[in-house]
């Protein structure tokens, strides 16, 4: 197995977040020591002309992250509307904010099951949304919610046009279920 290769697609898998060194050597199971060469080496692969990514160390952490020289047209693809178009992840989390904002990023993360990083920082980059405040929790996490820019796109004059969402459940019912009966019956042994 490859270890630089298996290293550079954790990087791309664990995105914003970073790994530690001490993870990245539990899951390739190797020393510290390997884990810093094979970073070195992709490192040098990474710092050559034709590449647009680059290996940060941010935070105590290990994450690809792309070449501050190319940032004019990376900036040009989120803030040109007519490129712009609007993910189903990306239209999930801009329906969570509005329906629930102020919300903080780990509470969307809880919503969707996955992490939103990624797409919340597309969506202030694009002025759908912005940071509000911050939760008065540990850490201090940013609260979000959506701007006018997000009105407009819609459409909506207001977030009072939100179509409503449908607050009624049907009852659950208490029965007991016979979850394996059987449809089938033995015929009589008539020996």
């Amino acid at each position: 197995m490859n270890l630089k290769s298996v290293t550079e697609g954790i990087l791309f898998v664990v995105g914003d977040d970073g790994i530690s060194l001490k993870e990245l050597s539990e899951v390739l199971e190797t020393t510290e020591d390997e884990v810093k060469e094979i970073l070195t080496e992709l490192r040098k692969d990474y710092e050559k002309e034709e590449r647009g990514l680059r290996i940060s160390f941010l935070g105590n952490t290990f994450k690809l992250t792309t070449k501050s020289e190319h940032k004019e047209y990376y900036e040009k693809l989120v803030t040109d509307t007519r490129t712009y178009t609007l993910s189903d992840a990306s239209l999930e989390t801009l329906a969570i904010i509005a329906y629930n904002e102020p919300i903080t990023r780990v509470k969307i993360d809880e919503i969707r099951g996955v992490s939103s990083s990624q797409i919340v920082r597309k969506l202030l980059a694009r002025g759908f949304i912005k940071e509000c405040g911050k939760e008065d929790t540990i850490g201090k996490p940013n609260l979000y919610k959506t701007t006018n820019e997000f009105l407009d796109y819609f459409g909506l004059a207001t977030k009072k046009d939100l179509p409503k969402l449908d607050a009624k459940e049907k009852p659950i019912d208490n029965k007991e279920v016979e979850l394996y009966k059987s449809t089938y019956k033995e015929e009589p042994n008539n020996n």
